[in-house]
């Protein structure tokens, strides 16, 4: 009997060995249908060749710059003025409305963390989410990447960008001066609000990849929460030697309009540089290369 168990044994545990191989082969390598991405929550099985992608916020720019098809994002991305054309086809959907998500047929979903509904989205397609600020912006895109099976093609783009970053500016600072200091400050519905070095607006430029520096004010107020809100009558002290203003043409701009802005050095230098705020509020690799080039025209001209 035991000459026979144990023969019977060994084909068994060779068929599992070969299923198990066979297994791995199918979630890695060029025709993977599948991978294992190793999220912040735990390991996701998502495809290896994403078709329709739904991200839920923030990442639109960073999934399109790695050119994979988005059919559906969250409403800021779909305002955004840069990416009307690129997104044209793709539907506005929120967390809540899980009935259009799953008439779009999503094989993924990426969002911040704090959207509602993750398990019911998890029930749908594959779901990533991620902690805005977790880890620093350039290595956010290298995440999307690798969640996306676009690891190279993320870490192409962040090479790149941190060699053009570091080349505008280190001309911008020779350019203004070393110790010149720059200020983002936006206007939303009737306030304004002042912004530290990892809020979008290009800010992670600006102070981290440049290393220009704010004001010392700017650095006290948003310290706790990377942002403050100020009034109309101090905005002369938040102002550095430079600022960008990012307006948001739906707001209550007529601060520019009062003494107390237009006696400032900056606004009497003509170094208060506006942009559209629609298209400067996120950090993503699409968003990010605007930014880039638009302080290149405003402070090199």
């Amino acid at each position: 009997m035991k000459t026979r168990i144990l023969p019977i044994l060994m084909i068994l545990a060779l068929a599992i060995a070969l299923s198990a191989c066979g297994s791995k082969n199918d979630n890695a390598g060029d025709g993977a249908k599948t991978i294992t991405y190793e999220s912040q929550t735990g390991p996701v099985e998502v495809p290896a060749d994403p078709q329709r992608v739904i991200v839920l916020s923030s990442y639109a720019g960073d999934v399109l710059s790695l050119g994979v098809n988005l059919v559906g994002v969250d409403s800021w991305s779909k305002m955004n003025p840069q990416f009307e054309e690129k997104l044209k086809d793709a539907a506005e959907v929120t967390d809540e409305n899980l009935e259009k998500i799953i008439e779009l047929k999503p094989d993924l979903i990426i969002g911040l963390d704090n959207i509602k509904n993750i398990d019911k989205l998890k029930e749908i397609a594959p779901t990533v989410v991620f902690t805005y600020g977790k880890v620093d912006y350039l290595t956010q895109h290298l995440e999307i990447g690798k969640a996306l099976n676009k690891e190279k093609e993320a870490q192409a783009w962040v090479d790149d960008f941190k060699s053009r970053a570091a080349t505008i500016g280190a001309d911008i600072k020779a350019k203004i001066g070393e110790g010149k200091t720059v200020s983002v400050i936006e206007s939303f519905d009737k306030q304004l609000y002042v912004f530290g070095d990892n809020w979008g607006r290009g800010t992670e430029i600006l102070y981290q990849a440049m290393g220009l520096p704010m004001p010392a004010k700017v650095t006290e107020m948003t310290e706790k929460d990377g942002y403050y809100a100020i009034s109309a009558e101090v905005v002369a002290d938040y102002m550095g030697d430079y600022v960008i203003f990012s307006k948001n043409p739906d707001a209550d701009n007529s601060f520019q309009q009062t003494d107390t802005y237009k006696n400032t050095p900056a606004a009497q230098a003509g170094h208060v540089f506006e942009v559209n705020a629609k298209e400067f509020y996120f950090n993503d690799a699409l968003t990010l290369d605007f930014q880039l080039e638009t302080f290149k025209k405003q402070f090199l001209g």
